[in-house]
């Protein structure tokens, strides 16, 4: 051996003894040590936790908290587990509904039983049961730590307990009874069916889309907040508030527009306390007199809207509409004229407009437009702010920037979430990986250098978070400008279309102006070759590896199937979002995958809490078992599985060191 390969090993071998003193200051003794390995060793032969998937959420929170709260069926299948048929259908969904809306369900309960203490001894030994049902495949101290702390003593009493032996009975039959008389049964029960939940899933993917459309984002962002154990892939949308709360304008009129195209400008008021005031101002003041025919909500095509919001003339909200879309076409070309990179020119379509003939120049044809009022278009410079549109966005930005709650909600999307996701052996993402014709991955031009595949994510994930947290001012205008990149870019992995065709959604009424071609990806979703280069991209192979797809719903009511490629990918955006339902006929998949394969579940569409409460309703599921493992999956087949076998060996090789001498314990 050489003189530098001697020096090299000398220096690992002080890094590893180093390493060893620092992990003895957490294990200081022989037994420490072995009592961990013992401890660690065990945890890999448990049955792996459940994953819930969901995806493209848009803001409708009713239905999304349904979903959570009953696991996409994974509660009911507990239910059905433990009790079988020993309880009646009608006892089961009672059951069902009181561990999804407990508060609720008690209400309920409390005005119609006669003699309620029996119903709580009941309930109380029937919850009991599930919480033991739903604890076997996890550790004492994980079941404890998931319980509330005023009740933690009492339920593990509970569960642990033997009411069928003579010594234990009187005792546990008292603990009961004594919560009863204590006026404590209400809350035990609340406590137990919370626990119940929490125990059922053990981790939630949300695959992108949270915001928009729909009218409580901020409840979801709230909801998933409190989660347990959540990630997220954003979605277009998500990043679209990603970057209208990092300050890029184009986003903040994009975020604003859509919001009022679907009657959601109460979710920016009133859920964020975002000021429009600036802007209605703005739009009386360029647009009183304008009909406004092209800015209609979309909520008004509706009976329900119509009966609810009918109005005698438009309102001020289709001149806010209007008003933030010109301004938002302004801004957007004045980003893609700041970068030529993107290869966006085809929608510089302000200054194609002839005020003459009433026409737009769209890919070298002329079209009629369908509203010719531009008031605020300056003839030389269309992509130009008046002065009035520059202070109103100076206003606009200051809000969005200075709102604690958006902040708030976006760096937790920044914190628990990424454009991708490796976990246990299935990619998770929204959108698609941008392809070539022939399946090839897309080389991406990104400020001056090429990127594509896995590295193209990397680079997009990393400016992503630079355009919210850089210091550096132009790596956060270069970061600002990813983010909208990534909303409608044609190479955006969470676009993945050939253009967005929004002005010519509003101005042109020749519908040939509005398709939006898909990125080869979505023409190559059943060819294997492909779909096993992108797992390969992202290191997974094997019959257990799969996609995880949201973005596109899925047309199920036309008989198409989310389950791709032999079932190597599946896309479970089914419509969730109640704009999508009468296109896919459903309302949305969610996927589950435990210790026994994965499961597909479609949804129909929630009608309300009250009716799951008080009928005992459901969201009837349609159930597909897409995989069926052929050996019960555990703990070590898992990510962190293979971090405790890691850990693991790291502390067998600390007691070596202390049985050799090389470690000395301590007291």
């Amino acid at each position: 051996m050489g003189g530098q390969d001697r020096a090299d090993e000398h220096m690992k071998g002080e890094q590893i003894q180093r390493y060893y003193e620092v992990l003895s200051r957490q294990y200081p003794t022989i037994a420490s040590a072995a009592t961990e390995i013992i401890n660690l060793q065990a945890i890999l032969h448990l049955p792996k936790g459940t994953e819930h998937f969901i995806t493209d959420v848009h803001g409708e929170y009713l239905q999304f908290r349904h979903i959570l709260r009953n696991g996409s069926g994974a509660v009911r299948s507990k239910i059905e587990d433990e009790f079988g048929p020993s309880l009646r259908t009608e006892e089961k969904k009672e059951l069902a509904a009181l561990i999804y809306y407990p508060h609720e369900k008690l209400k309920q309960v409390l005005s119609r039983e006669k003699d309620i203490a029996e119903w709580y001894q009941i309930t109380i030994y029937r919850l009991v049961r599930l919480c033991k049902h739903a604890s076997s495949k996890y550790t004492r101290s994980k079941v404890r730590k998931a319980m509330e702390p005023e009740f933690a003593y009492v339920i593990e009493e509970l569960m642990t307990g033997r009411p069928d032996e003579a010594d234990q009975e009187a005792y546990y039959h008292e603990i009961i009874h004594s919560v009863i008389t204590t006026g404590r049964a209400r809350e035990l029960i609340i406590a137990c069916a919370n626990l119940v939940r929490r125990l059922t899933v053990d981790h939630l993917h949300v695959l992108g889309d949270i915001y928009d459309r729909g009218p409580s984002p901020h409840l979801i962002m709230d909801a998933l907040m409190q989660h347990h154990s959540v990630d997220v892939q954003w979605g277009n949308h998500d990043i679209l508030w990603m970057g209208a709360a990092a300050g890029c304008k184009p986003s903040i009129c994009n975020v604003i527009r859509i919001a009022a195209k679907y009657g959601n400008l109460s979710t920016l008021e009133e859920g964020y306390g975002i000021n429009l005031l600036p802007l209605a101002k703005l739009a009386m003041e360029y647009y009183t007199d304008d009909p406004c025919t092209c800015f209609t909500t979309k909520e008004a095509e509706d009976e329900y809207a119509l009966a609810n919001h009918l109005r005698l003339d438009t309102t001020l909200e289709e001149k806010m509409h209007k008003a933030v879309t010109i301004l938002q076409f302004k801004l957007e070309g004045q980003m893609i004229l700041e970068n030529p990179e993107f290869a966006m020119e085809d929608r510089l379509l302000l200054d194609k407009i002839d005020p003459k003939t009433g026409t737009v120049e769209v890919e070298g044809r002329a079209y009629p437009l369908s509203d010719t009022s531009f008031p605020t278009l300056i003839k030389d410079d269309p992509y130009a702010l008046t002065a009035a549109e520059n202070e109103v966005m100076e206003q606009l930005q200051l809000s969005f920037m200075n709102c604690e709650k958006l902040q708030e909600h976006i760096r937790f999307l920044y914190s628990h979430g990424s454009l991708y996701k490796v976990y246990n052996g299935n990619l998770l993402y929204h959108g698609c990986v941008p392809l070539t014709e022939d399946g090839q991955f897309l080389p991406v031009k990104i400020f001056g250098r090429e990127y594509a595949g896995r590295k193209l994510y990397d680079v997009l994930d990393s400016y992503a978070r630079a355009g919210y947290y850089a210091t550096d001012p132009e790596e956060k205008k270069k970061g600002k400008a990813i983010l909208w990149f990534l909303w409608e870019n044609q190479n955006s992995p969470v676009f993945g279309k050939e253009k967005m065709t929004t002005f010519e959604r509003y101005f042109v009424r020749d519908k040939n102006t509005h398709v939006e071609p898909k990125n080869a990806y979505y023409r190559l979703l059943e060819d294997e070759r492909v779909v096993d280069s992108i797992l390969a991209e992202f290191g997974l192979s094997g019959s257990d590896a799969h996609i995880i797809n949201g973005h596109i719903p899925v047309e199920a009511r036309a008989g198409e199937s989310p389950i791709k490629c032999n079932g190597k990918l599946l896309i479970i955006d089914g419509g969730l979002s109640k704009a999508y339902q009468p296109k896919t006929g459903i309302a949305g998949y969610t996927l589950i995958y435990n210790s026994y394969g994965l499961v597909l579940a479609a949804h129909e569409p929630f009608t309300s809490v009250a009716s799951a409460v008080e009928q005992g309703s459901d969201i009837h599921s349609e159930r597909f078992i897409v995989q069926q493992m052929t050996s019960r999956k555990c703990v070590r087949d898992t990510d962190i599985g293979r971090e405790l076998t890691r850990t693991i060996s790291d502390l067998q090789g600390l007691l070596l060191a202390y049985r050799t001498g090389l470690l000395q314990e301590k007291n």
